[in-house]
């Protein structure tokens, strides 16, 4: 199995993010990734297991989630209904514990990704609970008296959006990467894999339109890659042609099937009231520009 990251077919790694990831690997750290949302956190889990021909276990965390979920839980209501109606799985209590995503990573033979993903969703005391089980690879199971060691050090990948701080004690044992919003020329490399083929003036185009949009103040949300691509999509279904996205009629500052780009409503009545103005002004310009 390569022990080395250097990218897939299917995804566009920048050079500080292959050294992240390797360093990551070489060191034996859980590898924390920040970056705004769309910028491909998620699915670098999913492509370091495939580079790696490693298997994946994915632990998609939730306001509601505990550490403890990521060990095992035990179901003692169960046991105690079972109790009551003579069930003979009673007398052994590993028929009531149910292992989670760790214990499931450390049981592998073979070594696994391990992907904690949206840590930031849980509660804050969330990654400080887990820094011993990620530390030193082992938990105690109180209920059966027996301590789950990793047969192989899992490669573990974190990622944060930045909803909320995480403590330090548990940034000190990550190696921290973030993921910068792509520059066109990646964002292109990105389009050409997804799109083998496409059209190279629409590209262009919905590339400027897609950056402007990006620099308009006082936008809510701002569209990411995944929206980018969904918008060249549609483009495509839609057969549009480039001449319509370098349109410089003041009243058509809205691209077309916007509604993949803007996200909410505050965003489109941005947009539209620029597009009032720059028609009271007689303006051609386009917004960020």
């Amino acid at each position: 199995m390569s022990q080395r990251f250097e990218g897939t077919s299917d995804y566009v790694a920048t050079e500080d993010l292959k050294v992240a990831v390797n360093a990551a690997v070489a060191l034996e750290r859980p590898l924390l990734i920040k970056g705004e949302p769309g910028t491909g956190k998620t699915v670098l889990a999913y492509e370091v297991a495939k580079a790696m021909g490693a298997p994946l276990i994915t632990w998609h965390i939730k306001s509601t989630t505990k550490a403890q979920q990521g060990l095992y839980e035990y179901d003692a209501v169960t046991r105690l209904r079972d109790s009551q109606l003579g069930d003979e799985r009673v007398k052994d209590v590993k028929n009531y514990i149910k292992k989670g995503k760790l214990w499931e990573a450390f049981e592998s033979e073979v070594r696994p990704v391990l992907l904690i993903d949206e840590i930031d969703k849980a509660d804050i005391e969330f990654p400080n609970d887990l820094l011993q089980e990620l530390d030193r690879n082992e938990f105690y199971v109180y209920e059966t008296n027996e301590t789950i060691k990793a047969k192989v050090r899992p490669i573990i990948i974190i990622t944060s959006n930045n909803e909320k701080e995480l403590p330090d004690a548990f940034l000190r044992r990550c190696f921290f990467h973030y993921i910068r919003f792509p520059e066109e020329e990646t964002m292109q490399a990105i389009v050409d894999v997804h799109f083998p083929g496409i059209k190279q003036k629409l590209v262009s185009e919905a590339l400027r339109i897609f950056y402007d949009m990006r620099k308009v103040p006082g936008l809510k949300k701002k569209p990411s890659t995944s929206e980018l691509l969904d918008w060249l999509k549609l483009l495509l279904v839609e057969d549009i042609d480039e001449k319509v996205l370098r349109e410089k009629d003041p009243t058509k500052l809205i691209p077309p099937l916007h509604g993949a780009l803007l996200k909410n409503e505050q965003d489109v009545h941005l947009f539209e009231r620029l597009a009032f103005l720059a028609r009271r002004e007689g303006s051609g310009a386009r917004p960020g520009q």
